[in-house]
């Protein structure tokens, strides 16, 4: 596959513009010469119509050589719409010259040039415009014999209404496009923008994370120490429960502060790999029987084997989810997942009050104030999905025997493991 630059790939997207604008000019100078035909026939002739064929033929090569081949520089692209102003104005001195009233048509290849190439090269299409006109009107061409007065006023207030018609036809849809897709690309920033302001955040957490991970073990040490002379002392003996109580529950937060920090490592590798549905929920199965062995989650079963990308990050942020589930409904939760279309959703259920407006509207945003920390949570477990093309949906249910909440994660299936 051949490769672009950006200036070819521009130029490449404008070849229709460029085709519109020309065909405009053609479809102007075919149907003039079809009205003259029948309106005045002295001012037709062959040269007027071997112009307008030359002009509809150039039109089809310059979008043939635009498509295929595409310039690197705009250079090519201003001595063709130059070509276009003279081609035009040989046409205009061929049918009347300046009091043909299509002559306002050699605006269109200027109104194009200011889009599509750079400013100087406007300047010097502007500068063959001007000179194109005063050529017309320095060497006018006198009306045909036997065409009245009248009669040539009226056809130049007739070529007035279809210019103005043409006009508004181009203005409509070129510029109408333009707009849309200055929409599309301002909306696009908005999005990078509000992503840029996420990941910031989450920086700035994992920053503060690791500062405190860090910070930790030095007190860990020292409690550890502490709980170790301890026990040798002779009343040791009285207080041998707690103190086991103690050394269980600071090697806990040790144990913890080494998985974040190898959760770290491997989110800064960014390690993705591909795994069926059900090996990547079993695993998530038995870390989550590791965390919380007393709860109660009901797992799916005989799920297919749609591949998924997934990394650690991910595995971590569904755990959160379902930290979040139980903290809220601690009888009981419910996984399933389901493939529709090309995409799989995971949903955790639980059966408790709900989570608040104000924590939905905010956990693309920023993190939010939240007494169990669930604000925080959701607002990372939600970046980490949409980084790997998904996104996470909340489904609240306020009823009285049915309430509760649903997370629903959508993802995409892995589209080159799922061809092979």
């Amino acid at each position: 596959m051949k490769l672009h630059t950006i200036s070819q790939a521009g130029f490449r997207q404008s070849a229709r513009y460029l085709l519109l604008m020309r065909l405009s000019m053609v479809t102007m100078e075919w149907l003039a010469l079809a009205a003259l035909s029948f309106l005045a026939p002295p001012m037709t002739g062959p040269a007027p119509l071997l112009v307008t064929l030359a002009h509809a033929l150039f039109a089809a090569a310059s979008w043939l050589w635009l498509t295929r081949h595409p310039p690197a520089h705009s250079l090519p692209v201003t001595l063709s719409l130059t070509a276009d102003l003279v081609v035009m104005g040989i046409w205009l001195a061929l049918t009347g010259g300046f009091t043909n009233p299509l002559v306002s048509l050699l605006l269109l290849p200027l109104v194009t040039g200011l889009v599509l190439v750079p400013t100087r090269h406007s300047l010097a299409i502007t500068l063959v415009a001007i000179v194109v006109y005063t050529l017309l009107v320095l060497f006018p061409v006198p009306p045909p014999a036997g065409l009245s007065r009248s009669d040539y006023m009226q056809l130049h207030l007739m070529g007035m209404w279809g210019t103005f018609a043409l006009t508004a036809a181009i203005m409509l849809v070129v510029v109408g496009s333009l707009v849309s897709r200055l929409r599309e690309q301002q909306q696009a920033l908005a999005r990078d923008r509000e992503e840029r302001l996420r990941d910031e955040q989450i920086i700035a957490l994992g920053l503060s994370a690791a500062n405190v991970a860090h910070r930790l073990g030095t007190p860990l040490n020292t409690m550890t120490l502490l709980v170790d002379d301890m026990q040798t002392l002779p009343q040791a003996h009285e207080i041998r429960e707690d103190l086991k109580l103690l050394e269980q529950q600071i090697g806990l937060c040790r144990d913890q502060l080494k998985t974040m920090t190898e959760a770290a490592v491997r989110a800064r590798e960014a390690a993705t790999e591909t795994l069926p549905l059900g090996h990547w929920l079993q695993r998530l199965r038995e870390s989550a029987t590791l965390l919380w062995p007393d709860a109660r989650i009901h797992w799916p079963r005989d799920l297919p084997d749609d591949p998924l990308q997934v990394d650690a990050t991910l595995d971590q942020a569904v755990l959160n989810l379902l930290a979040n589930a139980l903290r809220a409904s601690p009888g009981g939760i419910e996984v399933t997942a389901d493939i529709v279309g090309p995409r799989v959703q995971v949903r955790i259920t639980d059966h408790g009050t709900g989570i608040s407006e104000q924590i939905l509207g905010q956990r693309s945003h920023r993190p939010v104030n939240s007494d169990q920390g669930l604000g925080v949570g959701l607002f990372l477990s939600n970046a980490t999905i949409q980084r790997l093309g998904g996104h996470l949906e909340a489904d609240v249910r306020t009823g009285d025997e049915n309430r509760g909440t649903t997370m629903i994660i959508d993802l995409p299936i892995a589209e080159e493991d799922h061809h092979e």
